[in-house]
């Protein structure tokens, strides 16, 4: 059986100048767009060049193929949640588990926010799964959620921290899809969120 090949999803170059770098907006801007209206499995690199104006030679100028202008919303959604989150459980002025709970329910909200295009970009993750980048994002987010057991459970050993720590984030990312999915009320979501929150505190207080 052949192996699949992994795609190259980096950006060939990036802007230098302002005009440039309005290109990229526009050619992300077309791509979300292109995204939102035929789905991962129509989108292409000509629909968003067409979209955005431009011929396709000046969309390769950036980047290489499809996989790349995927991989790039998805790494800007990725930055923009890790960043929220992280800012949270980073927060010293909170207890660990105040952060937690904190960092549960902007997690829920943002993901509800966005479930649109969240659920686009898991439709096109097979592009970019098997990507060096991609494995390099699990490795961030892997290591900001062991560095906060590190406070959240001082005392406990490096394997209990991992498990609680890989806990955290499958709860907190399959709970919060499978919410966002049904669309339910604000209110319903926060009160998801909040019984989310207590019962990961409440395993790190029995391991703790």
């Amino acid at each position: 059986m052949k192996k699949r090949q992994t795609p190259i999803i980096s950006e060939r170059k990036q802007p230098r100048q302002e005009r440039s770098t309005l290109l990229v907006a526009a050619i992300l801007e077309a791509a979300v767009r292109v995204l939102a209206r035929d789905g991962a499995r129509r989108f292409t690199t000509a629909r968003v060049a067409d979209v955005a104006g431009i011929s396709v030679g000046s969309l390769y100028q950036y980047f290489p193929n499809k996989e790349a202008i995927l991989f790039r919303l998805q790494a800007d959604e990725w930055e923009q949640t890790g960043g929220l989150i992280g800012g949270i459980l980073a927060d010293a002025s909170l207890a660990p588990l105040d952060r937690l709970r904190v960092a549960v329910k902007a997690f829920f909200r943002s993901e509800c926010e966005e479930r649109d295009m969240r659920v686009a970009l898991d439709d096109a993750a097979p592009y970019y799964r098997d990507a060096p980048e991609t494995a390099e994002h699990r490795k961030a987010v892997t290591q900001m959620a062991l560095q906060f057991m590190k406070e959240a459970l001082p005392n406990a050993s490096n394997k209990q921290r991992a498990f609680a720590a890989d806990l955290m984030m499958t709860a907190m990312s399959a709970i919060g899809k499978t919410v966002s999915e049904q669309g339910r009320p604000a209110a319903e979501v926060d009160a998801l969120a909040a019984a989310t929150g207590e019962m990961l505190c409440a395993y790190l207080e029995r391991v703790g």
